[in-house]
Parts: structure tokens; sequence; C-alpha cells
């Protein structure tokens, strides 16, 4: 069966950059697992211990966690190929943080803490793959935590928006809707909406649709500095 993904396996972070035919030569000395997950179902829990590398080959999943009042709130949504949890294999504490869930039907090749050891000591393009990913999540989870540290939603849609500019066209188009950036926000969808409104009266922003347009970008950034 893993042969039938060998194809879509090397496209993921951890095995770029090595072949086809190399990585079956590896995975020939170890045993590997794919597991299929149907929409809505729980892969990892939070707390729950990471004994595998996750490797997301096909569909999408969500990260969330549940904060002390009982409200999900959204990390994010990952698009295979993808690395999941790579941060939290090693390390004295090696627990999920987060609830990882699958959003669409769903393939996940594992590999053990053990044989990815292995695989990292026969091949070093797959060990500076994974210092790779881990540094990149580790700057993700950083950048995150800052972004969770801000209070009012105002604040949060200045920080998103501002993420989304690109060098200095003024005029933003958002990856997702109201109902993903509510979540995303962990915010109720007319909070958000009343929120962006308030905004938009304010001659801070212009919003038609998914486009955002930014009438007063110092404005937007002092909201960040208060």
């Amino acid at each position: 069966m893993i042969e039938e993904f060998i194809s879509k396996i090397v496209t993921t972070p951890v095995f770029a950059g090595i072949s086809e035919g190399e990585l079956l030569g590896l995975l020939a000395k170890h045993n590997c697992q794919i597991r299929q997950f149907s929409p809505d179902t729980m892969i990892m829990q939070s707390g729950e211990e990471v004994n595998n590398l996750l490797l997301l080959i096909e569909g999408t999943v969500k990260g969330e966690m549940i904060d002390f009042s009982g409200k999900t709130i959204k990390i994010e949504d990952i698009d295979a190929p993808a690395v999941l949890a790579s941060a939290f294999i090693f390390g004295r504490k090696s627990a999920s943080p987060v609830n990882i869930v699958s959003v669409t039907d769903t393939r996940i090749f594992t590999v053990s803490r053990e044989t990815l050891v292995a695989m990292m000591q026969d091949n070093k393009r797959i060990l500076i793959n994974f210092l790779n990913s881990i540094s990149s999540r580790s700057q993700f989870l950083a950048a995150k935590i800052r972004f969770l540290g801000f209070k009012t939603i105002r604040e949060k849609i200045a920080h998103y928006i501002l993420a989304q500019m690109k060098h200095d066209v003024h005029t933003v188009e958002l990856p997702v809707g109201q109902k993903e950036l509510s979540e995303l926000f962990g915010v109720a969808r007319p909070s958000l909406a009343r929120a962006l409104g308030e905004m938009e009266k304010d001659g801070l922003i212009q919003v038609h649709r998914r486009e955002i347009r930014i009438v007063n970008k110092d404005t937007l950034a002092e909201l960040l500095r208060t």
C-alpha cells in the first residue's frame, strides 16, 4: 500500500529532495503505516503523547484548542502535503497542545520516533528537512502566541490585515470568509462583522466581501502598540 502513495509521500517537507526509489529503499527497512480518516474525525487529541511523525499526504485537517471557558479556537487549516505535530515528537514532554481533526477524507503516513531517528542517521537530507520543519513550526507558533495575546477583535483584525499586505499595496484579498475568520480569531461571527463595520465607520478600512482596502495604515498599526 505504501508503494501506491510513494509519489505523494516524497512531496511532504520531511522527504523533499528524496527520490521515490531512494525512499522505498529506506522504508523497506522499517514498518510504517498509512492511516485513513473520514471527515470530522479526531486524529490526535490535546495532551496525547506524540510517538509518531504524522505526514499528511491527502486531504485537509485543522488544529484547534479549547480554552478554559470551553470555547474552541481554531489555530489553522492544514492542507496536504504537510507535517503534523513535528515540534512535539521529541522533548521531555512530547504531547500535542492541540486537537487535530480531519476536515475532509484524509490519509496520513505515520513514522515512529525510532524509525525517524534511524532514517535521519541514514540520510542527511531527511535530517536537514526535519530540522527545517520544526524550525518553521516554532516560528509559526511564536507568531500565533503573539496573535492570541491581542485582547480585542479590532487588534486581531488589524494584525491579520497588516500581515496580509504585500509591499505598499493597500488592498488585501482575504484568503478566507468571515465564518472561517471568526473561527480563527476565536470569536462569534456577528462580533467579527460588528468590529469590521466599526473599523470601516472609523475610517480605518473599507470592506467589500473578502476585499479590504486599508485607508489608514498608521492608525491600524497604532492599535497593535496600545
